[in-house]
């Protein structure tokens, strides 16, 4: 029986070792150019090059067609999308899934909406890497799954909401603001899958004792963190040592972001996937 774990390129993910592993890329389009989120793209050579562009953009999720060549050759498929709040990508993946397990009939497949994007997906297909392997049935999986993806929370930290407020991912008042005052948003992954602006406040400091607050408020205990960052190495490092020095059990990890979360994270951005303190063990 072959298992094989699949997520879109908003998670940050280009491979998952020691499992059989795809990600289907989303696409970020302007007027000049078509940019594939895929591990050649220069991610952070797009996000500078957006910052001075002043045509339209948008993004495309993968279509049905992209998921099911996703999951070809596997009798059992677990699926870890982009917030389906804002994005195709989940209702896309779930009609591909119905399709493929009618025209191979016996197959199973999960698709898992992450209610979130970027380092929070990262770690959901993490925990299914060491799932899979396991002696553990397809719907004893998908029940594990399901119970960790309560426990994990997402954070961002951004310079600019422009891209967000144009393509209607925030309120556009929200970017006016942020723009005018030259300051900071912290926000969050809502319940819901949305985009919550939590604070607004200036320097990279009080942005990062903030979001180490918010870890606090949700719960974490130490456990399993990523940090995406926007060409903002050096944010990331100074807040992988603040979490280790108050958490000193912590396992923290520090990503690159690509093409799809640079364009919304735009250049200085931060996104903090982590796990609360309830998540069930392995």
């Amino acid at each position: 029986m072959k298992r094989k774990i699949v997520v879109d390129s908003s998670s940050n993910l280009c491979q998952l070792p020691g499992v059989d592993f795809a990600s289907v890329p989303l696409k970020i389009i302007t007027d000049e150019q078509e940019y594939v989120d895929t591990p050649d793209i220069d991610a952070f050579g797009m996000a500078a090059a957006m910052r001075s562009y002043k045509g339209k953009s948008s993004t495309s999720c993968p279509n049905v067609g992209d998921f099911l060549s996703a999951y070809q050759g596997a009798d059992e498929v677990f699926v870890v999308t982009l917030t389906g709040a804002l994005s195709g990508c989940n209702n896309a993946a779930r009609m591909a899934a119905e399709e493929y397990q009618d025209m191979n009939p016996g197959t199973k497949v999960y698709v898992l909406d992450s209610l979130s994007t970027g380092p929070e997906m990262s770690l959901l297909a993490e925990r299914l890497a060491a799932l899979v392997p396991t002696e553990a049935s397809f719907e004893e999986i998908c029940e594990a799954i399901n119970a960790y993806s309560q426990h994990t929370h997402l954070l961002f930290s951004l310079e600019s909401l422009n891209n967000l407020a144009r393509n209607g991912r925030v309120k556009l008042t929200a970017a006016v603001v942020a723009r005018a005052l030259g300051i900071r948003v912290v926000g969050q992954a809502s319940a819901e899958g949305e985009l919550d602006v939590i604070c607004k406040t200036r320097g990279e400091h009080g942005v990062l004792e903030r979001l180490i607050l918010e870890m606090k408020d949700k719960g974490f205990a130490g456990g399993h963190v990523e940090i995406a960052h926007c060409d903002n190495d050096k944010a990331a490092r100074r807040l992988k040592l603040m979490i280790e020095a108050i958490w000193p059990a912590s396992s923290v990890k520090i990503v690159g972001c690509g093409a799809l979360c640079s364009f919304y994270a735009e250049l200085g951005g931060l996104l903090v996937g982590y796990e609360d303190g309830g998540a069930p063990a392995l």
